[in-house]
């Protein structure tokens, strides 16, 4: 390529450049949600335009009608209020299939049978907490009672309640039956149940309700299929035309999503809600750059990363998605 012929190029990347110009916005009461996350992508500084493209990226896979969607998150998260948001994405059709920790089995079972976790501080004397049997996650509060005794108890009810019909069962199918005792309209086991949406857990001993299987599958005479679940991951990849994911945090549930992705050469959409960077080298702090070079993510994908706290984060993407999803129907 002739001098001539970069400068060219050069002036067309410039204009290109110069086609959106930041503008400024105020806030009222009368600003409606939708008209935010308009300003947002208006204003676009550092991460108020990365919130506006991954409501925009959100919204162009659930209207994607060839993409099978995963919806991979992190445990901590079903501790908050977020819980509820995560379950209305299942609800209403996002989440093909969902990828998480054990911990979510356990904090969606304790809360979704009516045992309720506290707002607290960061800043509790965690020695205290101990004496007065209360366990602290970040900021919020939960009564030891209500956390391993409740999911003990399910996991006996839901043993006695299957152990006749057989004796091997895949983990999905018993997150499956899990989520038809619970009867919270806020659960995200419980919403996965009525939209038939597996619950993929690789790591399903990591947690209360994987310790309580273990402990308690032996006197029902039952076993733990987890290559099963494995399999029926494998049939939804490579049955599928194209791959998306919403991924909120780190840790197995992004890498058990993308690591399955690369076999159908990678995702066509990726989001990532995260806190983690990526100069450690973490699969958690990873970008999605880092995955083309995997294979897990196309080159030609739509991807974008929001870096902030979920719990503020997710319900502006998912908002954001549902306006631009009805503006454009």
């Amino acid at each position: 390529m002739s001098q001539v012929d970069d400068m060219a190029l050069l002036g067309d990347i410039r204009r290109k450049l110069m086609e959106k110009p930041v503008r400024d916005y105020t806030v009222s009461p009368d600003l409606t949600l939708c008209d935010f996350i308009e300003a947002l992508g208006e204003a676009h500084g550092f991460m108020a335009g990365h919130v506006y493209e991954a409501a925009m990226v959100l919204a162009d896979m659930w209207m994607d009608e060839k993409a099978t969607r995963f919806l991979a998150f992190t445990a901590n998260l079903v501790a908050t209020g977020l819980r509820g948001v995560i379950a209305q994405l299942v609800r209403e059709g996002f989440a093909h299939a969902i990828i998480t920790t054990c911990g979510t089995v356990d904090h969606d079972i304790a809360r979704g049978t009516g045992h309720k976790y506290y707002r607290g501080y960061f800043a509790l004397d965690d020695t205290m907490l101990r004496t007065i049997d209360m366990h602290r996650l970040g900021n919020v509060v939960i009564p030891v009672e209500n956390y391993g005794l409740a999911v003990e108890n399910f996991t006996r009810r839901l043993l006695e309640r299957i152990s006749g019909s057989k004796k091997e069962w895949r983990v999905a199918e018993l997150l499956r039956e899990a989520g038809a005792m619970i009867e919270d309209k806020l659960s995200i086991l419980r919403a996965a149940y009525e939209r038939n949406v597996p619950v993929f857990v690789p790591g399903i001993t990591d947690g209360a309700f994987g310790t309580n299987l273990a402990l308690q599958a032996q006197f029902h005479g039952l076993k733990i299929d987890v290559l099963g679940d494995e399999r029926a991951l494998a049939d939804i990849v490579f049955g599928s035309e194209k791959l998306g994911a919403l991924i909120i945090g780190g840790g197995i549930s992004k890498h058990h999503t993308i690591w399955w992705a690369q076999f159908r050469d990678g995702l066509d959409y990726a989001v990532y809600l995260t806190t983690a960077v990526e100069y450690d080298g973490s699969l958690s702090g990873a970008q999605p750059r880092e995955a083309i070079s995997w294979g897990k993510l196309k080159p030609t994908a739509r991807s974008v990363v929001v870096y902030g706290d979920a719990t503020i984060t997710l319900p502006l993407v998912v908002a954001g998605a549902k306006c631009f999803m009805r503006r454009r129907k």
